[in-house]
């Protein structure tokens, strides 16, 4: 038999068998993904350098639904807020590569040019280098577990049979269905009016950032 005309395996389909298994079960393993595809294991290995190569495939796909353009708002603080939103939505649809990612290296080219482009907005705005890669944590500490919060029970706090917690539970059914969302702008607001006094120069914006 002649060979096949189209590839039987690429990274494209390794990534998104990769990220079926991860929402579906929480993780993954090589050759549950090469029984998926029908292929060999080795056959996956030929094509990415073993589980961390597959990781990076998983944040390259999560990360594609962020939009490009949100870092292209000016002043920087609304560029960072649009660029939170959009990247939080993206891993909102797949909230269980989150523990993964976030325990991960970032080397996927494209999400490492995302985050140079953060810095470089960083810089531009007056940030003294050392409170670069704090900043960016903290955006990514805020995003990812607001991120996961999204998939959580509306009801988080349930009081068993002969706890009281009256104040508690006035304050949970005064929320409505949008907790999450109301504590991710009340963090991020307070996060960005934060960094807004650590440029140098006198180049924080003083405006809020506009809601999505």
């Amino acid at each position: 038999m002649g060979r096949p005309r189209k590839a039987l395996l690429d990274r494209e389909r390794i990534g998104a068998t990769a990220l079926e298994l991860v929402d579906e079960k929480g993780d993954f393993s090589v050759p549950e993904m090469a029984r998926r595809l029908g292929v060999q294991t080795a056959s996956v290995y030929h094509h990415v350098d073993g589980r961390a190569g597959v990781i990076e495939l998983l944040r390259e796909r999560v990360t594609d639904a962020i939009d490009p353009g949100s870092l292209d708002a000016a002043p920087w603080d609304r560029a960072l807020a649009a660029w939170a939103r959009s990247y939080r939505a993206a891993f909102a649809a797949h909230p269980r590569t989150i523990p993964m990612l976030m325990t991960s290296p970032v080397r996927a080219p494209k999400v490492l040019a995302q985050y140079e482009q953060v810095a470089a907005i960083l810089l531009d705005a007056g940030f003294p280098p050392p409170t670069v890669m704090p900043v960016i944590t903290g955006l990514d500490n805020i995003v990812l577990g607001s991120a996961l919060d999204m998939s959580a029970p509306e009801t988080m706090w349930v009081a068993a049979e002969g706890v009281s917690a009256p104040r508690l539970s006035a304050a949970q059914d005064a929320t409505g269905p949008a907790r999450a969302d109301q504590a991710f702008d009340l963090t991020l607001a307070g996060f960005l009016a934060h960094c807004r006094s650590l440029p140098e120069g006198g180049q924080a914006s003083s405006d809020p950032p506009h809601a999505p």
